[in-house]
């Protein structure tokens, strides 16, 4: 078994010494503002070299899922680690997110209206295309070195995918897949002991919990499916429920520093409008922050002053 690196081992350090003028380019590009280089030093470095050493070249790709609530760092953790492995390690990674693949608002409004209002809400599970998800990660798998394979791209302000022909193009097979999710992983909450009203938004509309059970119900089904495909599960583990609100709200304003069209701009959500959103994700949230972890292969601690730390790694 290949023991998770020291981020003082010498390959993670000359590693991170070629590499790191490159990821400082990154996070200026997507306006991350006074990035640690200790998160450089200590995170990704890290576990890219042990993706990269502990999964061997194969025919197909390696599927590895990033984890943990909203604004908590999974995407952007992804970006740098796939940074690594194609420029530095020789690894051709490229990866797609659960925000990717919803369903269109034709598709979830016909489930507001067959099951419950709050379906047409894209977010929590049964709102998600993960048949596309699937079909994706089976291109990427049967792809040869030639094959250009279109990559799914949502626009959250407009709350739509983006029309086909600008989806990106990836040429080739991969040897790595990311897929970051806020419930990868995750397995339906028991509903022997299922708990009142959370929030507001539950007590004032799913007061008897038909959506939330119908959520649950689909989370039992094709996501579980994608979810055994995971050759590595990563999570990052927050300190509390109110650090998912708050670090949503983070992402919302970072996601409307890179955006310039006028129109879009006007569709970013406000705080208010950002906490209710995350109430829709408060009660799976909370059982996947206690179970996740314990199944999970890394589990990085991120504390209240979004610092990080490897607390699992196997």
């Amino acid at each position: 078994m290949i023991k998770f690196p020291e981020s003082s081992d010498v390959n993670c350090q000359e590693l991170l010494n070629a590499s790191k003028e490159g990821l400082l380019e990154l996070a200026e590009q997507m306006k991350i503002d006074n990035l640690s280089e200790d998160f450089l030093e200590k995170i990704v470095i890290p576990i890219a070299y042990h993706l990269h050493s502990k999964f061997s070249k194969q025919n197909k790709p390696y599927l590895i899922c990033f984890t943990g609530g909203q604004g908590s760092g999974k995407t952007s953790l992804s970006f740098f680690i796939q940074k690594v492995l194609n420029d530095y390690c020789d690894r051709s990674s490229m990866g797609f997110s659960i925000d990717d693949i919803y369903k269109s608002q034709e598709e979830r409004r016909l489930l507001s209206e067959e099951v419950h209002p709050l379906c047409y809400v894209r977010g929590v599970p049964g709102t998600h295309d993960i048949t596309m998800g699937l079909d994706l990660i089976e291109q990427l798998s049967n792809a040869e070195h030639d094959t250009e394979t279109k990559i799914p791209s949502f626009c959250k302000p407009e709350d739509k995918h983006y029309p086909e022909e600008d989806w990106s193009l990836y040429l080739g097979k991969p040897d790595f897949i990311f897929f970051d999710a806020w419930c990868g992983g995750a397995k339906p909450v028991p509903e022997e002991n299922w708990l009142p009203p959370l929030n507001k938004l539950e007590r004032e509309e799913d007061p008897d919990g038909v959506w939330s059970k119908w959520s649950n119900n689909e989370l039992a089904k094709d996501y579980q499916t994608l979810f055994s495909r995971f050759d590595l599960l990563l999570m990052i583990q927050v300190p509390s429920m109110e650090f998912v609100y708050e670090s949503r709200w983070i992402q919302e304003q970072t996601l409307s520093k890179t955006i310039t069209d006028p129109a879009l701009k006007e569709k970013i959500m406000s705080k208010e409008e950002v906490y209710r959103f995350v109430m829709h994700y408060e009660r799976l949230t909370h059982y996947i922050l206690d179970k996740v972890p314990g199944f999970s292969d890394i589990v990085l601690s991120r504390d209240g002053d979004f610092k990080f730390s490897i607390s699992k790694a196997n």
